[in-house]
């Protein structure tokens, strides 16, 4: 069986590519390697990944690669607010046209797989917990558009979402400007922060546990096909200062204060309950805890540079 990924070498891809290498599946690898990344020269051993430099708005090239394809996992996109709002023509691109192409050049029996994003949810209601069910309402440029694609994708059938919290930890193409790893990369080399809003709460996934969910999605396909699902920690449902105050039991010298001068230009305020997928049989392995751990190891082996940057931020 032969998963065509878009977007493979990216923080995501770079974690899943070799996570179903080892699970004997074929793997082919398209990205545009916009970051400078080198984050699959440990797997190009391999003989069943095939690697393509390349532009998931090519349709030549589309076509091609996913005549050979059962099943497409696109990860290709620019996440996140920031690079969003910066260049939202390629934004829209890649999120929207790309995954339209897509969905045209594909066979009915071709599989899709889609990590999007719970940012759909924009600001939830105190105290109640967002479900699949609840209605969406996206407050970014990234996440209307990813909202928009999840429904062409599951309107399209044969084919899987996975509203994914806001993953961590540590990957080969390793960010720096998602949450939780932007907060330990600033405790541990600055010992402070100040946060804008530190009430806002998110949901939080381990990158692993991603890697997990799309296995446990391939397996269950025929169960959960023509779904939406929300994948996050239940127990990780958290205002940014409650976040702090975890990276703080292993950073003890961490401080962290409000600042109200000014507000979040990332206005996401809810919570997420993750039951539907855990109804399936899917249950994270990895904490929170877990994750500030192996950010802390990293972090004795890199250093941002204004030369290296770009490696670590997709803004």
């Amino acid at each position: 069986m032969k998963i065509l990924i878009t977007g493979g070498a990216g923080y995501l891809g770079s974690i899943i590519a070799p996570y179903l290498l080892k699970r004997n599946y074929g793997v082919i690898v398209l990205d545009n390697f916009l970051y400078d990344q080198t984050s699959l020269l440990d797997v190009c051993y391999h003989p069943k990944l095939t690697i393509v430099n390349g532009d998931v708005r090519d349709l030549g090239l589309m076509r091609s690669l996913m005549k050979d394809a059962d099943i497409i996992l696109p990860f290709a996109c620019l996440t996140g607010m920031s690079i969003c709002d910066r260049f939202p023509a390629d934004a829209e691109a890649i999120i929207i046209d790309a995954i339209l192409m897509m969905l045209s050049l594909r066979s009915k029996d071709q599989r899709i797989i889609y990590p999007t994003t719970n940012s759909g949810y924009g600001v939830g209601e105190e105290g109640i917990f967002c479900t699949e069910e609840t209605p969406l309402n996206p407050i970014s440029l990234y996440g209307k558009l990813k909202v928009e694609a999840e429904q062409m994708i599951l309107e399209a059938g044969n084919s899987v979402t996975l509203r994914l919290a806001t993953v961590f930890g540590v990957s080969s193409r390793l960010r720096l400007d998602l949450l939780v790893n932007n907060f330990v990369y600033t405790a541990w080399h600055e010992k402070h922060i100040k946060l804008f809003e530190p009430h806002f709460k998110r949901n939080y996934i381990h990158i692993r546990d991603v890697a997990r969910a799309i296995l446990h999605t391939l397996n269950s396909f025929d169960q959960m096909h023509g779904h939406a699902f929300n994948l996050g920690l239940s127990d990780a449902n958290l205002s940014k200062k409650e976040l702090c105050e975890v990276i703080r039991k292993h950073i003890p010298d961490f401080i962290f204060e409000e600042d109200t001068s000014g507000k979040d230009p990332d206005q996401r305020n809810y919570m997420v309950s993750n039951a539907k997928i855990e109804r399936t049989g899917f249950a994270p392995l990895f904490s929170l805890d877990d994750g500030i751990v192996e950010l802390m190891k990293a972090f004795q082996i890199i250093t941002v540079t204004p030369e290296n940057r770009k490696q670590f931020f997709n803004a």
